[in-house]
């Protein structure tokens, strides 16, 4: 279902795979699209508001130390982490589970991906960034109360630019810097089978000739359930076991469609519960349609699937997190494919507003026994013991009990004098050597990409730019928090985005501000109306298969692909167990009997896997 442009669009190699389901879908699809990199992967990310570098060009915010913003000098990130961010512990909401908080970073990684300057190149020596000096690719942020010397710096690379220059825009805009998104923006499941047909075919399972993923060799739950398989290289750097025996099996980093599975156990659950549930599908399709050859079977499983990823995040996820009432104004209905929208992520979304979460993350990860209760067994655990290690996954029990504290517990709540835990500053990042803080990092990677600051994205928004403490008392609720901002800007022209998009009031049933609630339903309809594949969009899907994937759940889901026996109906909210709970029996799930018969076509080679189409009664 998807093309390859040169840069990877949606997946599959063009010219190489051309599938459909029946002839109308053939006809849909012979036109070549208006913008084919459009969405692509490798390639810039959108502007929606020009760049502010400090030469026009390339040096990010605050490089050149002495310049001046409205008169004063922007305050160092991790100043701004220390004075106005941080919080020993979080309230909680109980509209909502944690699952809320990490489907937002899951479905994130099926979005975007900024790859960094940090590796050797040709042109380039493999930089450390540990001193205390902005030399390209290293813009190191100055840790809050030191002097400046290599050990009072966090490590910050750069993000990667594109090579390309944009002929479009006038001169002084027309070669600047502009960050790259490695992955598709479309959500077409590329978390689950990478962003290129040559990581697709890494993690399918080839020699099975059975139209499903690869899953893990050497480990197994206790009741048989898959892992996801390991990454090649070997041994890998994820943390291990510190009680296991000298003999015993090492617990490597696991290999999914995205780089980053492994960054937390939640996380790698995620990614386990759609291993699996690709391959739960691609079984019942094999005994629905015996005749289909594992080229078609994977091919028409990723197609649903990818389908999931679309419904459970446009449907059940995102009017959560801006309200109903924005997704109405921002999102709206679906009317079809709009090849006039561009769906490629743009800076702002990727950079400061779809990281709103940050602010949501919990400092406990909680892992709960079939009565949703505490598991004596496995103990709960502090963020920073979570990071990169697989190994308590395999080890302590499996999926379940921590798919069972993500739905089980209730989400924290942002609020502007709590904003982050203290866990955010203890995160956990391979190959370096200090703990990093959260905060300061989404603090400098807006600068490294020169957003403007927090006025004019309001601005560009159509809300009321800030001049006054009193105004952004309104804005925030807390009159110590805006006098605490403006006191550290000393101008509310200098607001960084991402801190004045997390401080706002929340809409009503909503996880975030008028800000941030619109750029993201802009960015949401756009990924969804640019998308040519859009599971709604006309000659995708039958209406038969449409009405049948209206149905899914992530609960559904969950219940098909572990010994969860009992879920919330709706796993994005929280509910008292057993009160709130039911049974997986009464959790609708799709009918894959619809697809009986619709056997995809490819072209495989020189000639087609099957009967191709043909024109009648013309």
């Amino acid at each position: 279902m998807r093309r390859d442009v040169i840069v990877t669009f949606h997946g599959v190699a063009l010219n190489i795979k051309i599938q459909t389901l029946c002839f109308r879908a053939v006809k849909a699809r012979a036109h070549f699209p208006q913008n084919p990199l459009w969405g692509a992967a490798n390639i810039a990310m959108v502007r929606w508001l020009p760049a502010e570098y400090e030469d026009g060009e390339s040096e990010p915010k605050g490089w050149n130390q002495g310049r001046l913003y409205n008169g004063f000098q922007l305050p160092p990130p991790n100043e701004v982490s220390v004075k106005i961010m941080k919080s020993s512990s979080k309230n909680l909401d109980d509209s909502y589970s944690q699952m809320l908080v990490e489907w937002g970073q899951y479905i994130d990684h099926d979005l975007t991906f900024m790859p960094q300057l940090n590796s050797h190149t040709a042109f380039w020596p493999a930089p450390n960034c540990v001193e205390c000096e902005n030399a390209h690719p290293c813009f190191p942020i100055q840790i809050h109360g030191t002097l400046s010397y290599a050990q009072d710096c966090m490590p910050f690379h750069r993000s990667t630019s594109v090579c390309f220059v944009n002929f479009m825009a006038n001169i002084g805009q027309a070669l600047q810097r502009q960050q790259m998104n490695s992955i598709t923006s479309f959500i077409d499941a590329s978390s689950v089978y990478g962003h290129t047909p040559r990581m697709e075919y890494t993690l399918r399972d080839i020699d099975g000739l059975s139209g499903k993923l690869a899953v893990n060799q050497l480990f197994r739950e206790a009741n048989g359930r898959a892992y996801l398989p390991f990454i090649k290289s070997l041994p890998s750097k994820c943390l291990q076991d510190p009680h296991a025996d000298s003999g015993e099996w090492r617990v490597e980093c696991f290999n999914a469609g995205d780089t980053r599975v492994n960054e937390g156990m939640p996380l790698i659950t995620l990614h386990t519960l759609w291993l699996r549930e690709h391959n739960r599908i691609a079984d019942a399709l094999k005994r629905i349609n015996h005749h289909w050859s594992p080229e078609i079977i994977f091919q028409e499983t990723r197609k649903i699937v990818g389908a999931l990823h679309q419904i459970i995040t446009l449907r059940d996820y995102v009017p959560k997190i801006i309200g109903e009432e924005a997704f109405e104004h921002y999102v709206g209905p679906y009317q079809g494919y709009n090849p006039t929208a561009n769906p490629s992520a743009s800076n702002v979304f990727a950079t400061a507003a779809f990281r709103f979460g940050h602010g949501t993350v919990t400092p406990i990860l909680r892992r709960l026994n079939e009565h949703y209760q505490e598991d004596l067994r496995f103990p709960p655990l502090r963020l920073h013991d979570t990071f990169f290690s697989p190994w308590r996954l395999v080890k302590e029990g499996g999926i379940d009990p921590t798919l069972r504290g993500i739905i089980g517990t209730a989400a924290t709540s942002v609020s502007p004098n709590m904003l982050m835990t203290d866990e955010t500053g203890r995160l956990v990042v391979l190959n370096i050597d200090q703990h990093m803080d959260l905060a300061s990092l989404n603090l400098q990677r807006g600068r490294d990409h020169a957003l403007p600051g927090y006025n004019d994205w309001r601005a560009f928004c159509g809300l009321t730019r800030i001049k006054t403490v009193d105004d952004l008392t309104e804005v925030v609720g807390n009159h110590n928090v805006a006098e605490q901002i403006l006191r550290v800007y000393k101008h509310p022209d200098n607001i960084d985005v991402w801190l004045g998009g997390l401080v706002e009031k929340l809409l009503p049933g909503s996880r975030t501000g008028p800000l941030f609630a619109c750029l993201i339903g802009h960015q949401m309809k756009l990924v969804r109306d640019g998308d040519r594949f859009w599971w709604e969009a006309e000659g995708v899907f039958t209406q038969q298969q449409k009405a049948e994937l209206a149905k899914s759940s992530l609960s559904r889901i969950i219940c098909d692909n572990t010994d969860i026996g009992e879920v919330n109906s709706d796993s994005f909210r929280y509910g008292a167990y057993p009160s709130d709970y039911v049974s997986c029996n009464s959790i609708p799930g799709i009918n894959l009997e619809v697809w009986r018969g619709t056997a995809a076509i490819l072209c495989e080679g020189n000639q087609w896997s099957n009967q191709p189409p043909q024109c009648t009664g013309m």
